[in-house]
């Protein structure tokens, strides 16, 4: 028989996990605050040198002019908002899934195209083509270079 008492051990508190949790965390943090400052970027636009669709296939076009009117298959409508592009769109659609290609002015106002969008999205197109013309090409020098 053992009298003598137990020593019980102390337990101990292991910190390394938690201060990988608090230093992950704390990157987290600093690299999700520094991306709110979207506006503050400068953004440059892209240039299309792509190849276009043939016209031969079914298509819907709606064309939008610079200070926002719609045309869908080129009837101009009397609205400019998605009430008055739903309807004719979906009719020109007519339960088909055609490709909807989207021409707008250099001067359109973006919430035109995103109305545009957005009624295409509600009507499930999921083919969309936003048309665009080719960059000019790079004037080259038509001067001979000199041989060596």
């Amino acid at each position: 028989m053992n009298l003598r008492p137990h020593r019980r051990e102390e337990p101990e508190l292991n910190l390394v996990p938690m201060i990988d949790v608090v230093l992950v965390l704390l990157i987290f943090f600093m690299i999700a605050t520094s991306l709110r400052h979207e506006s503050k970027l400068e953004i440059r636009l892209p240039e299309s040198s792509g190849q276009p669709l043939p016209s031969n296939l079914a298509q819907l076009e709606v064309d939008i002019d610079a200070s926002g009117r719609y045309a869908v298959n080129g009837q101009w409508l009397e609205g400019r908002d998605a009430a008055a592009l739903k309807a004719p769109l979906q009719a020109a659609a007519q339960g088909r899934e055609l490709p909807l290609i989207v021409r707008a002015d250099g001067q359109t106002p973006h919430q035109a195209v995103v109305t545009v969008l957005d009624v295409a999205g509600q009507l499930g197109l999921k083919q969309l083509a936003i048309a665009t013309v080719n960059a000019p090409a790079p004037v080259r020098d038509a001067s001979p270079s000199p041989d060596p």
